[in-house]
C-alpha cells in the first residue's frame, strides 16, 4: 500500500508558475495569474486519494448469510497516468462472493475512488482494488474489472480516440474456478 501523503499545493505553484515561464507565458497575465494556484487546487483534488486510508471504509463489516455474487457496475473513476500525469478515466466492475462479511454497497465505490485518486497506472489500480477486498472483506472470491480510456494514448502520442484499455484482477474461488469466473465475468457484461 502507499504511504500517506501530504500534497505541498504552495511548491506545485512555484513549479507551475516555472513551466508557463518556461513556455514562454506571461505569468502576471489576467488569464494566466492565478493558474498556478488553480493547477495545485486540481493536483490536490485529483490525487487526494494519496493522503486516504482506505481501511477506514471497511470499520463497518456486516455479518450476513450470503453465498452469492454480490457486484456493483461501471463505477465511473478517473485517475492520473503516473508516465505523463495524464488522466485516464473509466468504469470499475467490482465483484465478490462473501465469506462470513458483506460490506456497504457505497464502500465499495469509495474503495475505488480511494485508489484511483493517486498516480497510478491501471494495473497497479486494478490488483490493489482486488487485494484490499480479499484482505479486509475475507471473502471466498474478488474479481475486479477496469475499463478506461487514457488521454496519454489518445490526444498524444498515438492518438488514437475510443480505444480502451481493460485490466482484471482475479482472487479466489474467481480465479480458481472456471464456472465461478465465467458466471462473475457474464454478469459483469450484463449477463
Amino acid at each position: 500500500m502507499a504511504k500517506q501523503v501530504k500534497i505541498d499545493s504552495q511548491r506545485i505553484e512555484k513549479a507551475i508558475k516555472e513551466i508557463l515561464e518556461a513556455l514562454g507565458e506571461d505569468t502576471n497575465r489576467e488569464g494566466i495569474k492565478l493558474t498556478p494556484k488553480r493547477v495545485a487546487n486540481m493536483y490536490a483534488e485529483l490525487l487526494s486519494g494519496s493522503a486516504e486510508d482506505p481501511a477506514i471504509h471497511v470499520k463497518s463489516l456486516f455479518r450476513e448469510k450470503c453465498d452469492e455474487i454480490v457486484l456493483l457496475r461501471d463505477i465511473p473513476f478517473y485517475s492520473i497516468c503516473e508516465h505523463h500525469l495524464l488522466p485516464f478515466i473509466g468504469i470499475a466492475n467490482v465483484a465478490y462472493l462473501p465469506g462470513e462479511y458483506v460490506i456497504g454497497v457505497s464502500k465499495l465505490a469509495r474503495i475505488v475512488d480511494c485508489f484511483a485518486k493517486r498516480l497510478q497506472v491501471q494495473e497497479r489500480l486494478t490488483a490493489q482494488i482486488a487485494d484490499f477486498l480479499n484482505e479486509h472483506l475475507k471473502p471466498q472470491g474478488v474479481a475486479i474489472v477496469l475499463e478506461a480510456s487514457h488521454s496519454c494514448m489518445t490526444i498524444r502520442g498515438i492518438k488514437k480516440p475510443g480505444s480502451i484499455m481493460v485490466t482484471s484482477a482475479l482472487r479466489g474461488i474467481f480465479k480458481k474456478d472456471p464456472r465461478s469466473r465465467a458466471e462473475v465475468l457474464s454478469l459483469m457484461h450484463n449477463g
